[in-house]
């Protein structure tokens, strides 16, 4: 369940709805998940198997500060990612780690990679809703990539329902933290508040897209499998604090609690340069990378 607010919550970044979460999991080997760990965390796993999901969701009534921007209030997403975990004085925080975003305005792109050093792409989207239509009761979200329109969707049948607190649907969606390597070797932590998601299981999957090219040839054989898992969560108002930087006590080459076998702690990546004023991107491109083609 979602956690408490620590005693000195950062302040507020971004707020919005997200909704409609289409969600396709796959088991990996964790050995191709390794190098991406940020320092001071550790792989998440469950029942001992490590996942990455294809996530396709819309960004409803988006405010940065508590400010609507122009343009940049509605919008689709769509992200791979994976689990980690980390120990605090409140207990284990459970994330996500983004492996890459896709968002369909540059300014959007610019303000993620500058403020976290998430990898965000901008590229042309679009989604097809059919949720309502009883006979189709089915979702995809699609973008381009390299002159053609990859996808992602979902249908579903049945009644929505709770998770129960130990199933792989939990697992997937109850965590409730970010966390992003940074140029310097370090790690940005952030918090992501939102209440438990209903969810529906899928029927059917589609799941189309040059992974290779667009994620790397690691995890091309994984994504290829039908998914272990697939469902779609009803989403919900969703605040994302402000990060900070995990205190140096944290932010090391050894395990927070427990290994999980097989698995190892992260090292701190090489050290870079600093980013530019995410600011100066954002403000320098209001308008949408490109206009999306019709559905």
């Amino acid at each position: 369940m979602p956690p408490e607010a620590p005693a000195a919550a950062s302040p507020r970044f971004l707020d919005a709805r997200w909704i409609h979460l289409a969600m396709l999991n796959y088991e990996v080997d964790p050995d191709i998940l390794t190098p991406r760990v940020p320092a001071g965390t550790q792989l998440d796993a469950w029942q001992g198997r490590a996942f990455v999901s294809m996530v396709g969701f819309q960004f409803l009534d988006t405010r940065v500060f508590g400010v609507p921007v122009p343009f940049h209030r509605d919008f689709d997403e769509v992200n791979l990612r994976f689990y980690v975990r980390r120990a605090a004085a409140e207990g284990v925080r459970r994330g996500v780690v983004f492996v890459k975003e896709i968002v369909p305005r540059r300014a959007i792109a610019a303000v993620a990679r500058g403020l976290y050093n998430e990898n965000y792409v901008a590229l042309p989207m679009r989604h097809r809703d059919e949720l309502a239509d009883p006979e189709r009761a089915s979702i995809a979200y699609e973008w381009r990539h390299r002159g053609r329109w990859d996808r992602l969707g979902v249908s579903i049948e049945g009644p929505s329902f709770l998770p129960d607190e130990s199933s792989e649907e939990a697992f997937i969606t109850e965590h409730y933290w970010g966390y992003a390597a940074q140029r310097d070797g370090g790690t940005l932590e952030y918090r992501v508040e939102h209440p438990r998601w209903r969810v529906w299981r899928a029927v059917r999957t589609d799941f189309d897209c040059d992974v290779a090219a667009l994620y790397g040839a690691e995890f091309r054989e994984a994504l290829a499998r039908p998914p272990c898992s697939a469902f779609l969560a009803e989403g919900s108002q969703v605040r994302v604090l402000r990060g900070r930087r995990l205190a140096a006590r944290d932010d090391v080459s050894r395990p927070v609690f427990a290994p999980i076998p097989g698995v190892r702690a992260a090292r701190p990546l090489a050290r870079r340069s600093a980013p530019a004023d995410p600011f100066l991107a954002y403000s320098a491109d209001p308008k949408p990378a490109s206009t999306p083609e019709s559905p």
